[in-house]
């Protein structure tokens, strides 16, 4: 497989000098705004208190990461003075408010916001939550791989990588209910293999996988075998780079998760919570919430970052990219566009 070179150049921005990611997610919406809400005692979290604390987030942890995870509505408006210009800058373009139905489900873009305009504020990716679920009503799943279609052509027009993440969920008919951005404790992997197994046909035009641990944080302790099978099948079907996420594990799980995942040929990770949520407990104290985050959430940063260093697959090594490592060439147009660029 050959990479366009918009796709090559913003895949080469948010790895190191490796290829190996580790980047850092600051662009998480109600598991940040709730907690805030809740400590101040509001039905909305005052828009300072969110900005400010994402703002920290860029300055305190950008210097551990290869690229740095923004949302536009508070961490790109808020920090984009203070990111350092030689980290990857990836930008967020799913709603955090989804729609629920009978049978599952629905994502959708945020207002006023696409792929195009990422490209033009200097994203080097785009990156997409989709709630899925397999054993949802055909309709619900049949939506949200139109709605992965839609952004996946779209990246391919503007030339940039589509990073998408992947979430299980619980169904009206499942016993543990929950709306938040966690983990389920009762997922099942058959769940989370079957929609990396979907979002993994060329269709979806996906270049990294955000993923799950097809195992829940809790039963990690279990038959080390049979868990290592499970993240071995889940690279498989990736089938093209695949980083980590933590979805609020906490720092020895995530780290557990990581051992696993890069066995089984991931690339890194994109993570959050594990990272900086001990930190966030201290709200609304800032001086308290900042010497977290310098110290421990460093000190994790770098600890995994180690194991990172030794352990993931390069993305650029990846079976998908070792047949064919040439750039495609540049069509027509550009070439006609660009005839004569710098010889006058």
């Amino acid at each position: 497989m050959s990479l366009s070179a918009g796709k090559l150049w913003g895949m080469r921005r948010m790895a190191d000098g490796a290829g190996r990611f580790k980047m850092t997610a600051v662009d998480q919406r109600p598991p940040i705004k709730n907690p805030i809400a809740k400590a101040r005692g509001t039905s909305e979290a005052p828009y300072e208190d969110v900005a400010r604390f994402k703002r920290l987030l860029v300055e305190t942890l950008q210097g551990e990461s290869t690229a740095m995870l923004l949302d536009p509505h508070y961490a790109y408006p808020g920090a984009i003075d203070i990111m350092d210009p030689r980290k990857g800058l990836i930008l967020t373009l799913e709603d955090s408010v989804f729609r629920e139905e009978p049978g599952g489900r629905l994502s959708s873009e945020i207002d006023n916001w696409s792929v195009e305009k990422i490209k033009r504020a200097g994203g080097d990716a785009v990156k997409v939550l989709a709630w899925y679920r397999p054993d949802a009503d055909a309709d619900i799943c049949r939506a949200q791989q139109d709605f992965t279609k839609r952004i996946g052509e779209a990246c391919a027009r503007y030339d940039i990588p589509f990073l998408f993440e992947l979430l299980v969920y619980p169904l009206a008919s499942d016993a543990e209910q929950t709306r938040d951005y966690v983990e389920m404790r009762t997922k099942r992997a058959d769940h989370v293999l079957q929609s990396v197994e979907e979002f993994a046909k060329p269709d979806y035009g996906v270049d990294v996988f955000k993923l799950e641990s097809p195992v829940a944080a809790g039963d990690l302790d279990g038959d080390e075998k049979q868990i290592q099978s499970l993240f071995d099948e889940m690279g498989r079907l990736a089938g093209r780079p695949w980083v980590m996420l933590s979805a609020g594990a906490g720092k020895p799980e995530f780290k557990t998760i990581l051992k696993h995942a890069y066995a089984a040929g991931a690339s890194g990770y994109l993570a959050g919570r594990a990272i900086w949520l001990e930190a966030f407990k201290a709200f609304p104290d800032w001086t308290a919430i900042e010497q977290g985050l310098r110290g421990e959430a460093v000190d994790y940063m770098q600890e995994i970052n180690r194991l990172t260093d030794g352990a993931a697959t390069p993305w650029q090594e990846h079976p998908l990219h070792r047949a064919q490592k040439t750039v495609e060439p540049a069509d027509a147009g550009f070439r006609a566009a660009y005839a004569g660029f710098g010889n006058g």
